[in-house]
């Protein structure tokens, strides 16, 4: 038997217009299910941007003068706390509307489902998943097809 979180709360704002876009009940659905039997309390924020708003902040923070689908914040612990002691605050997610639209449109796949696979994804990067060699990948990539499959979305590493 798994334990999900006992509490989390997932924060949602639009920076664009909603259109097209998953309800804030989905991004919440998709990230309990990243979290799910791997934290018991979590706070976090989604934020959805264009454009400009995500290629700013991909070249504040990461050195990269274009949007990308995805960046995932981790919260950092204030200094003082014991070592070992975790607050629930988990970190921030920004998701780039246009990006994500556009990579859904050109590897065909449907754009509810990327959105899913995209939050997931920096769900596990908030926990500490990583992708920067190929045997973290791999397992990282694993992991986002199993909790993808268990809400019937299929395998988001085979293109169309």
């Amino acid at each position: 038997m798994t334990v999900g979180p006992v509490r989390l709360d997932v924060s949602v704002s639009y920076a664009v217009p909603r259109t097209g876009i998953p309800s804030a009940v989905s991004f919440r659905k998709w990230v309990a299910a990243a979290l799910d039997s791997r934290i018991r309390e979590a706070d976090l924020a989604i934020r959805i941007v264009g454009a400009k708003e995500g290629r700013a902040l991909n070249y504040h923070f990461r050195g990269k003068d274009y949007a990308t689908n995805v960046l995932s914040f981790p919260a950092e612990l204030p200094q003082g706390l014991p070592k070992g002691v975790k607050l629930p605050l988990l970190g921030d997610l920004v998701i780039c509307a246009p990006v994500v639209a556009r990579e859904a449109k050109e590897q065909k796949k449907r754009l509810v489902e990327h959105y899913a696979h995209l939050t997931v994804h920096g769900a596990l990067h908030l926990l500490g998943w990583d992708h920067e060699n190929e045997a973290d990948a791999i397992c990282m990539e694993q992991l986002e097809r199993e909790i993808l499959a268990e809400m019937g979305i299929e395998d988001p590493y085979v293109i169309a």
